[in-house]
């Protein structure tokens, strides 16, 4: 099995290779967003719990979501392996996910952060705003708090890939294929 985190900024492209790897791959797409949305439409006890958290407000914590990938992992045991997207975020996360994944027998074999300057980032966003229908797409000001909000709470993310070496930083300008290319190569590594 291969488990992958992709990360990258606001506007980076990791969506658009997400898919791409996802695609290739045959990778079980884990983002924390949709498994919360899935858990709460399907009205099990961990997004009925998730639901009264977030109706006051309040984030959900970190023992309901590893919870959540938990189960999605023992749901989904043909996958070939997970790319998961927009966690861990803290190293907290990144603690408690590799302390599941070493209990399902598996764990993280990669780390790449897609590599992107803050001003084609804040060029990539604002182009997407006038099409998205995201209004934190559309003001400059609040794309660059979220590039440094970003930059702020992965690094030390990464930091805690790199003391295992499972960090890699791929240069996130250029084509798309271009990109997927590269992504595609430091994969192939691990296969």
């Amino acid at each position: 099995m291969f488990n992958l985190i992709l990360f990258g900024p606001p506007g980076s492209g990791k969506g658009t290779q997400s898919e791409r790897l996802i695609s290739k791959y045959g990778l079980k797409h884990l983002s924390t967003g949709d498994l919360l949305r899935s858990e709460i439409a399907a009205q099990t006890a961990l997004g009925m719990e998730a639901k009264k958290l977030m109706d006051k407000g309040a984030l959900v914590p970190d023992e309901v979501v590893i919870g959540m990938i938990s189960s999605s992992l023992d749901n989904n045991p043909q996958a070939k392996g997970f790319l998961f997207d927009g966690f861990p975020r803290t190293v907290a996360q990144a603690e408690a996910l590799d302390k599941l994944l070493q209990l399902k027998g598996t764990q993280i074999n990669e780390f790449i952060s897609l590599v992107v300057g803050e001003e084609e980032l804040v060029k990539r966003l604002l182009n997407r705003g006038l099409t998205s229908g995201r209004s934190d797409d559309t003001n400059e000001e609040v794309v660059r708090a979220r590039i440094t909000e970003y930059k702020n709470k992965t690094s030390v993310v990464a930091d805690y890939y790199k003391q295992f070496n499972k960090f890699v930083e791929i240069k996130g300008e250029g084509s798309v294929d271009d990109i997927f290319a590269a992504l595609s190569k430091e994969v192939d590594k691990h296969l």
